[in-house]
């Protein structure tokens, strides 16, 4: 089994000519991201996953979890492990620095995150889940609670979990039951129970910060009556040491198919008469303070499907170099002599395929976290405006796509291995086992395709889709005008005018027949990620070819990345046009046949 190296050089080409860093190292919040000190710093995250994070990755899969007496414990390593990565400063790496963060842009702590995810998805999923309490935590709760919980959140002395399904309710959060009454001195008492609780109880830290949705007495039904609650595994006491141990215990963690090593919990509050939290926001606001918390989450679980691609990746293509089985067309061999399986035709189509679906994926997301520095650092109200609105969109296509693709090119990365993919001994079916839960995690991929279709393609009264479709548009026209990219840019532009044929379509149906939007809305979420894919590459080798032009760089990359962008183009971006008849058929068929004969 092959170890897992980092591809820095990509992911700096990325972040520079992609995400925008120079950019955004001009602004006054960023302005210690220059490519050079991003560059060290990426340089020593890979040393540091690659060493620490790596070797467990195995060693979770095999041994997993022990659950003891309402406790739950690792395999050996992964505490010390953990505490080296805390003391290392990569838990807030993108933090704000008034907690104790590193003030790196979002974009730059995505790759660091790449990077973990790759290495260890089991153990990066704790450090996922603080990043999104945090988050919320910061927009939502008041200094108080900011002041107790942030620094030691940030740093990753305590980790934090999100609480929102319930064993009747799903996905279906405002089916929620779990109460909250109020306690003494402005508390609240909590009481229910939660499951698929991710790190809901672990040793890896002193202190677990739950973030729990739980219904106040006069609540209204449904999403409206929903409040969020700090409730902390330990109190902690006026000096900010810990206390007595809270109304909360794990009941269970579940058998998975994958992630072995990280924890998901059934989660039982109030059993001794009530857990002890804090509410976050206004009270019926904990739906709008938890989106914040699920759409930050939403994008590194997208993060989840490029680094296991990737990955996977990495794994069959040494596996392809090594393994020697018959004779490729037009290999010059000795007797009895075999050539490596690399050089097939078909092992290629499968590399090919895991590797240009990994670049456009890296950057989308990129792309999709810059927004979010750009909008955060904007003055000008329209610039903010128009980022949010940049990642509005990108956010499902982030997650959906990116997991979706996650789940086939890992599977690619089993059938590459031939029988041996489905051995357990070479590793390849972990990083499909692994990545499964990603399409899952965060509103199913269900949910972001609805998302994409009902609330993002009308914003702006369709402006914000048009708008980006222009982009890929007029980039595709400059490409068309190159003699070396125009198949490229011939390819996206039918690919953008499949887009804009399908999302006019949808956009007609909305008001009038929305179930016929619903039943087209998951493949349009794989026809704007196929696209929005290829309009990103499109600009890497365009970027790529004026490198060349210049002398810049080195040529062997910047060709490999214009021939990857170029398969991209030939092989993937002409699967949007058989998805546009799927789109636009309507949902007559889906429904003809009745429940009781499905």
């Amino acid at each position: 089994m092959s170890e897992y190296s980092a591809p820095t050089a990509d992911m700096l080409f990325v972040l520079e000519h992609i995400a925008g860093l120079s950019q955004l190292a001009d602004r006054d919040a960023y302005e210690h991201a220059d490519l050079d000190t991003v560059e060290g710093l990426l340089d020593e995250a890979a040393r540091f996953m690659e060493e620490q994070l790596v070797p467990l990755n195995r060693k979770g899969d095999e041994e997993g979890l022990v659950v003891d007496n309402g406790k739950i414990f690792h395999p050996d390593g992964f505490a010390d492990a953990y505490t080296r990565f805390v003391e290392a400063g990569w838990n807030g790496i993108s933090m704000n620095e008034d907690h104790g963060g590193g003030g790196m842009p979002w974009c730059v702590g995505l790759a660091v995150q790449e990077m973990m995810t790759a290495s260890n998805m089991a153990f990066s999923l704790c450090p996922l889940l603080t990043q999104g309490a945090i988050d919320a935590i910061s927009h939502h709760a008041n200094e108080t609670l900011k002041e107790i919980y942030l620094p030691k959140m940030v740093s990753g002395q305590w980790s934090g979990t999100m609480n929102l399904t319930e064993p009747h309710a799903g996905s279906d959060v405002g089916a929620l039951t779990a109460k909250a009454v109020p306690g003494n001195n402005g508390t609240w008492l909590i009481s229910g129970t939660k499951i698929f609780i991710t790190y809901g109880e672990h040793e890896l830290t002193e202190n677990i910060i739950h973030l729990v949705l739980a219904r106040t007495p006069e609540a209204p039904p449904g999403t409206k009556g929903i409040s969020l609650f700090i409730v902390p595994k330990f109190l902690v006491d006026d000096d900010g040491s810990l206390g007595a141990r809270n109304d909360v215990r794990v009941v269970s963690s579940e058998h998975k198919i994958g992630i072995h090593a990280s924890p998901t919990c059934v989660m039982s509050y109030g059993d001794q008469g009530g857990a002890i939290g804090w509410m976050v926001g206004e009270e019926n606001t904990g739906m709008r303070a938890m989106f914040t918390m699920m759409n930050n989450a939403r994008l590194s679980v997208g993060l989840e499907g490029l680094s296991l691609t990737d990955r996977s990746y990495q794994q069959a293509r040494q596996y392809s170099v090594d393994r020697k089985q018959g004779k490729a067309i037009g290999a010059e061999l000795d007797a009895g002599e075999s050539s490596p399986i690399a050089d097939h035709a078909d092992v290629r189509r499968m590399l090919m395929t895991m590797r240009s679906n990994a670049e456009a994926m890296r950057c989308v997301m990129y792309a999709n976290a810059a927004a979010i520095d750009f909008a955060i650092t904007s003055s000008d109200e329209s610039e903010r405006e128009h980022w949010d609105a940049v990642t509005a969109l990108l956010t499902p296509i982030s997650k959906g796509w990116g997991t979706d693709l996650g789940v086939e090119m890992t599977s690619l990365g089993i059938q590459t291995h031939g029988g041996m993919g489905y051995v357990e001994e070479t590793g390849a079916a972990q990083h499909w086992r692994d990545v499964r839960i990603a399409p899952i995690y965060e509103g199913t991929n269900g949910i972001q395709a609805a998302d994409l279709v009902f609330r993002k393609l009308p914003l702006g009264g369709g402006a914000v889709i048009q708008e980006f479709m222009s982009e890929m548009t007029n980039l595709a026209s400059q490409l068309i005008e190159n003699d070396r990219l125009a198949p490229l840019g011939t390819a996206l532009a039918d690919g953008v005018t499949h887009m804009s044929d399908a999302a006019l379509w949808l956009g007609g149906r909305l008001a009038t027949q929305p179930n016929d939007v619903a039943a087209g809305s998951a493949p349009f979420l794989r026809l704007a990620g196929v696209v929005v894919g290829g309009y990103y590459l499109a600009r890497s080798a365009q970027i790529a070819q004026q490198l060349l032009d210049a002398g810049e760089g080195d040529p062997d990359f910047l060709n490999d990345k214009i021939t990857t962008s170029m398969f991209y183009g030939e092989q993937i971006l002409p699967t949007a046009a058989g998805l546009v008849t799927t789109i636009t058929r309507g949902a007559d068929l889906f429904f003809a046949i009745p429940n009781e004969r499905l």
